[in-house]
């Protein structure tokens, strides 16, 4: 296989949902020439659908143009329950074909992108206890999580 993985790449759900940082990288460290090795790497791997976090619009264009679809989900700094809602409806929507596969991604791997899926599973049905879904996503994540992270988990949507 061609490309690269994206940084800090796991699977939420294995050959469905996955999340990473930022594809080319955070800040100084984005690269274009790795921002296409990424997106070959994703396209490869089957994604069909990029979700976005990102304040920016970066990269937006750059999935369009390699056939996936992209949602640009900007988060504000204090996350309301809509903008959760939001994200979730997204994640969902891009996940109602049975071949979809979605990358999520933000610029770092953060308690609020880890927050996120975990409430993501609980959301979608995939695990029902809270305290569970917690537990799991810091396994998937390989990190303990914060209070913000924790309050998206809990989120009762």
């Amino acid at each position: 296989m061609a490309g690269l993985e994206p940084r800090g790449f796991t699977w939420v759900i294995t050959g469905r949902l996955a999340m990473s940082e930022r594809i080319g990288g955070y800040g100084f460290q984005h690269r274009r020439v790795r921002r296409e090795e990424e997106i070959i790497w994703l396209q490869d791997e089957g994604f069909t659908t990029v979700v976005s976090l990102l304040q920016g619009n970066q990269n937006i264009t750059a999935y369009e143009a390699a056939g996936m679809r992209a949602y640009h989900r900007p988060l504000p700094n204090e996350l309301e329950d809509e903008d959760v809602d939001s994200v979730f409806a997204d994640i969902d929507a891009a996940l109602k074909s049975p071949r979809a596969c979605v990358l999520i991604h933000s610029d770092l791997i953060d308690d609020v992108l880890v927050g996120l899926l975990g409430g993501y599973l609980v959301h979608a049905g995939f695990i029902e206890d809270p305290i569970v879904a917690t537990s799991v996503i810091q396994e998937i994540a390989k990190r303990a999580i914060g209070p913000e992270g924790r309050r998206l988990i809990g989120n009762p949507t």
